[in-house]
């Protein structure tokens, strides 16, 4: 999935979240989105995934040199966020039978498969409201990496994940990760340390005039 910002903006209210942001983010390539916290890395996210629309500019999307139209790249994409919840009442296999009716999985990847990669076969028959933190963590990212799509888009990845969760996490990326766009919103080196670009969602920050 190749993505193109050009001249594109957000403002909420009076103030610019960021301005004037031109990038073009290649096909299969990794992309850190990065600031201090509060800077709008999130909402910056968002806009590319669709969920909230630019105040200015354009995103374009091109996969396999076909456009994908911004109503439809929902279908390509996958998110990982603090701010998206979990359907708690779902089991675990309930819950990955119920994502995987709108997205394909992964060529030869079983549901037994996935919950032995992400630590959680032995919870398959538990409800997601009795996880720990950690456990949603790493079932959050397992959907994401096991999907057959093009584009992958995490926010603060290792948010709730110990030191082993880390280490796991750079696993993912290293078995699951090509050939995909990847997009991560980060202030944390080791979640996004083998990008090969980088957005400072700061340096689109206009100054605020009184």
């Amino acid at each position: 999935m190749e993505i193109k910002l050009e001249s594109a903006g957000k403002r909420f209210q009076y103030d610019w979240i960021f301005k004037n942001l031109n990038q073009t983010i290649p096909e299969g390539t990794a992309l850190a989105i990065t600031g201090s916290n509060g800077s709008g890395k999130s909402t910056l996210l968002k806009c590319i995934a669709a969920l909230n629309p630019l105040t200015e500019g354009k995103i374009t999307y091109n996969f396999k040199k076909r456009r994908i139209s911004e109503s439809e790249i929902f279908n390509h994409l996958v998110i990982s966020a603090p701010y998206l919840e979990l359907p708690e009442e779902f089991q675990l296999l309930e819950l990955l039978a119920f994502h995987f009716k709108f997205k394909n999985p992964l060529h030869g990847m079983t549901f037994e498969a996935m919950m032995d990669r992400m630590y959680l076969k032995a919870h398959k028959n538990k409800p997601i409201s009795q996880f720990s933190s950690g456990m949603k963590q790493r079932l959050k990212l397992g959907l994401c990496f096991f999907s057959d799509v093009p584009l992958v888009l995490l926010d603060e990845p290792t948010s709730n994940l110990d030191e082993k969760g880390v280490k796991w996490y750079m696993q993912l990326i290293g078995d699951f990760a090509k050939n995909k766009t990847l997009l991560i919103c980060s202030n944390d080196e080791r979640e996004y340390g083998f990008c090969h670009n980088k957005i400072h969602i700061e340096d689109y920050k206009p100054n605020q005039k009184l």
